[in-house]
């Protein structure tokens, strides 16, 4: 306040009583009021501000309205609270408050205009005594309010335009080619050891072009070489292998061993086959399965599994207008439970399956076997597809007397298992422990009694608890695959669509419209990303990177729970994002000491690798090189294996406590 306004004042009274009636009389004068809020002390200016036809009422405090906190204001004397109201209650202060509050409703009420919203309904709060902040925090709250609404509004109108591009109930017919093609299904459904993968691959080979899908590497490089060894009008079959890692592509080429996600919809064949369709249900791998019998381009489809796929596959050819077949098959040789547990290491025999789900417990039970003087072939999940084949391939021969695995085993290997031991009937599912679902403990223990190796297979859990729980989960019935809501993940077509209606570039954004704006009518087919790709996602949006390359790189087939392999894939994204290429030189070569563990992960580095060269050779120029390194890192996993499993039973002797000790160290 500067001396000439202090002069307008008049002259400070000087008893309490009349000073009390002063400060009044000021306030009243001013049009302000006297408040106490929130432990303050303030003052109040109301009025009305006007603007594009609009009369707003406000009572706000100033700027400068907050005189004191509610204890200091008893303390001041009477003179010093008329002296303080003066400075700060005068006619400059209400007229700047009203021209702030004026100008602001002006402002708002022209954007709210803008976007179709009504200011009033923001403009409102002005009016309310509920705060003891001054007008500027007042206004700054008004004011992300309606950014807010503007924000939701967008959002509803992107979430309507990302349901109108998209509608899932047309997924079918985005297969253009499957489609226009008079399809026919053939269902081949039953337990392990049936003989429907046979029967699919003798239907494969007599057709004059084909292609089987395969849920693993594994699977399509065997079915790869079976394919080769067979026979057409007395020719051998030309077969090419098409994984996400490597391509064997034969010129003339009539068949195809791919893995379901590498289907090839735009070339037609006579016959696909389909395998594991049980897969269907599964939570992350489940879209693949959908696309496959959606977009196989042949006229007969064969879809080979599990029983308890039936009700989905009807649900499918009834929504695809296809006509289905369904052959139900049963076990070639039957499958018993044995009486007793295994209980002592010594009890183990040739041709048993020892089955762990954990690599390290996989280790510790071959290591535990080995020292009792029995030869052990080891398969775990970590493991390239040539070591597990390698692995196999010994037991299979004979050198190895037993093979310790996890549920790796279940799926691909065919194995002469005469009997399989569940050292657990619990797995880890990436939370917690959990009881094996009826469904897992069926298809390992189908793995005993190969037909026309055993006459019989054989079941037993190693303690009494396992046991008794693998006898109940035999005879529990698997329910069904669930005939609605059949998973679809997002292609680069259905980002770009949505990118274009909404101009949202971020691919996590992007992945969450698909996941929850696009248009579900009734649930058939529903959107699903998976964790890690939503995860992934929100790193590679920190980078300047185009969609389609940050899309590509969520789909790296590699694991971001091993932190040297993250790393990796993270050099990788940031090098693309400087268009710089990645080389092979600063992976390093094979270190002789690496640990077994290093030498997986190395394989798994070079294998993704090579899945990026073929998908972005410019920028990923060393895809063979990356190939043959990680066949080398397999042959090194293998010879590692075979060693440790020499040293082990060298030493001999250690009883099972001993070594279960050292691994839970």
């Amino acid at each position: 306040m500067n001396t000439t306004e202090q002069e307008t004042h008049d002259p400070i009274p000087d008893n309490d009583a009349v000073l009390s009636d002063a400060l009044e009389q000021h306030l009243r004068a001013e049009g302000a009021e006297l408040a106490k809020l929130e432990g303050r002390v303030v003052v109040r200016f109301a009025g009305i501000a006007e603007a594009g036809g609009l009369r707003i009422p406000y009572d706000l405090i100033p700027p400068d309205g907050v005189l004191a906190n509610a204890g200091k204001w008893r303390n001041l004397s009477a003179e010093k609270k008329l002296a303080l109201a003066r400075e700060r209650v005068h006619p400059k202060a209400r007229q700047n408050l009203h021209r702030k509050v004026s100008e602001f409703v002006e402002a708002l009420a022209a954007r709210a205009d803008d976007v179709g919203l009504d200011a009033r309904e923001f403009l409102h709060v002005l009016a309310l005594k509920e705060s003891s902040a001054p007008v500027d925090h007042v206004l700054d709250r008004v004011e992300q309010r309606l950014i807010h609404a503007i924000e939701r509004q967008q959002e509803a109108m992107n979430a309507a335009r990302t349901r109108e591009s998209i509608n899932l109930a047309e997924y079918p017919a985005t297969f253009e080619l499957a489609r226009r093609l008079p399809r026919r299904f053939i269902a081949l459904l039953g337990p392990t050891n049936s003989g429907k993968t046979h029967e699919a691959m003798e239907a494969l080979a007599k057709a004059k072009s084909g292609v089987y899908l395969a849920p693993l590497r594994l699977l399509a490089l065997e079915n790869y070489e079976r394919l080769g060894e067979m026979e057409r009008n007395g020719e051998r079959l030309k077969v090419s292998l098409v994984t996400g890692e490597e391509r064997r592509v034969v010129e003339g080429a009539t068949h195809v061993a791919s893995t379901v996600e590498m289907l090839d919809t735009q070339t037609r064949v006579d016959i696909a086959v389909i395998d594991e369709i049980q897969m269907l249900g599964d939570r992350d791998r489940g879209a693949a399965w959908t696309a496959a019998v959606c977009g196989a381009p042949a006229n007969v489809v064969y879809l080979v599994g599990a029983p308890e796929a039936r009700r989905a596959i009807e649900a499918l050819a009834r929504r695809l207008d296809c006509p289905l077949e369904i052959r139900t098959l049963t076990r070639k040789a039957p499958l018993s439970m044995e009486g007793q547990p295994v209980r002592k290491l010594r009890n183990l025999r040739r041709g048993d399956a020892v089955i762990a789900f954990s690599r390290r417990e996989v280790l510790m039970w071959r290591d535990m076997i080995t020292e009792m003087g029995l030869s052990v072939a080891t398969v775990y999940g970590n493991l390239s597809p040539e070591v597990r084949r390698a692995q196999a391939a010994r037991f299979r021969e004979g050198s190895a007397d037993v093979v310790v695995g996890t549920d790796a085993i279940a799926m691909g290997l065919n194995l002469p298992i005469q009997r399989v031991v569940m050292t657990t009937a619990v797995k880890y599912n990436g939370v917690e422990e959990e009881e094996l679902s009826a469904a897992l403990v069926k298809q390992i223990a189908g793995r005993a009694g190969r037909f026309g190796v055993h006459e019989e297979g054989f079941v037993a859990g190693y303690d009494d608890d396992t046991h008794y729980v693998i006898r109940a989960l035999l005879k529990e019935k698997v329910p069904p695959i669930s005939s609605l809501g059949f998973s679809v993940a997002p292609t680069l077509e259905h980002l770009n669509r949505i990118a274009s209606v909404t101009g949202e570039q971020s691919l996590a954004r992007l992945l969450k419209r698909f996941e929850t704006d696009i248009d579900v009518p009734d649930g058939f087919f529903t959107p699903r990303i998976t964790e890690e790709q939503a995860e992934r996602a929100m790193w590679l949006d920190t980078l300047p990177l185009t969609l389609a390359d940050k899309f590509t790189l969520s789909l790296v087939p590699i694991s971001s729970r091993v932190p040297s392999l993250h790393a990796a894939w993270q050099k990788w994204a940031r090098a693309l994002a400087r268009g710089h290429a990645s080389h092979l030189d600063w992976i390093g070569e094979h270190n002789a000491r690496a640990t077994l563990q290093e030498v997986e992960d190395d394989c798994k580095l070079y294998s993704a690798y090579a899945w990026l060269s073929y998908r972005n050779p410019e920028f990923f120029p060393h895809g063979e090189e990356a190939q043959r390194m990680a066949r080398e890192a397999s042959e090194r996993i293998d010879g590692i294996l075979q060693s440790q499993n020499r040293a082990m039973r060298s030493r001999g002797g250690r009883k099972e406590t001993q070594v279960r000790r050292a691994y839970a160290r």
